[in-house]
């Protein structure tokens, strides 16, 4: 079956991913000028967006995500087994360990998306959001993506070689350290993506033995050495494979 491109879909979708990035709401202009659109396409689109409830919009005619997003969003959680199942699991590891834990899903090569998560109660921590995305291979957990990822190595090489990190690892120390993920099943992240900070990522694999979620938990590197970092990791090693399990 061979897939035809809507516009008008592919176009809406762009809009709202857009909308999604912006630290501030847009107008139709400089929403046309970003994607490449006519600007009464633009608002033809927003019209029907604003009257569904996606996009909101305000009396300077700015656009931003409206509120029917998040209740797509609380259904699509709400259905997640994997967000209900690591919900316990993630809440004792940031209990244990002082550490921001979450659970994460992997649709494809481009982000992780958090669909689960537990904040410390430390003094110092790290602020996250249920939906925030992150590019799919940075960090500990696209380590663990690389490792056990069913996808080409040429197309994770490239997709890597597009990745922004506070102190980027060279290529090939990359590869090491994704052996490195593969041979142990997890991956610690001391300062490469954000200065002062350690991830530590364990993937969930499904029954074919390929990544579809992970656990990551970040942490204060002064908070985490590295005997602390493994003692958790192990820890989330078991968290992991009991989801696994629960999922099937």
């Amino acid at each position: 079956m061979v897939l035809r491109a809507v516009p008008a879909v592919t176009r809406s979708i762009a809009i709202l991913r857009l909308l999604g990035r912006a630290k501030t709401p847009m107008g139709v202009k400089a929403i046309s000028q970003a994607l490449g659109l006519v600007p009464s396409t633009s608002l033809h689109i927003l019209r029907v967006l604003v009257a569904e409830e996606m996009v909101k919009v305000d009396a300077a005619k700015q656009y931003s995500l409206g509120m029917g997003m998040l209740s797509l969003a609380r259904t699509a959680l709400q259905g997640s087994d994997f967000a209900t199942l690591v919900q316990p699991r993630i809440d004792e590891l940031s209990r244990r360990y002082a550490v921001t834990a979450i659970g994460v899903e992997l649709p494809n090569l481009d982000h992780m998306i958090v669909v689960a998560l537990s904040q410390t109660l430390a003094p110092v921590r790290l602020h996250v959001d249920i939906g925030s995305r992150f590019p799919a291979l940075i960090s500990a957990t696209g380590r663990c993506v690389a490792a056990f990822s069913d996808q080409p190595s040429a197309e994770i090489d490239k997709r890597f070689r597009a990745l922004r990190w506070h102190n980027a690892p060279s290529h090939e120390t990359w590869r090491k350290e994704v052996d490195a993920a593969r041979r142990q099943g997890f991956s610690i992240d001391r300062g490469n993506y954000i200065a002062g900070v350690t991830v530590v990522a364990v993937p969930v694999l499904n029954a074919a033995g390929t990544i579809s979620q992970t656990i990551a938990s970040v942490g204060i590197s002064s908070q985490l050495d590295r005997a602390t970092s493994v003692a958790l990791a192990h820890d989330m090693m078991d968290a992991a494979r009991a989801v696994a399990a629960e999922v099937g």
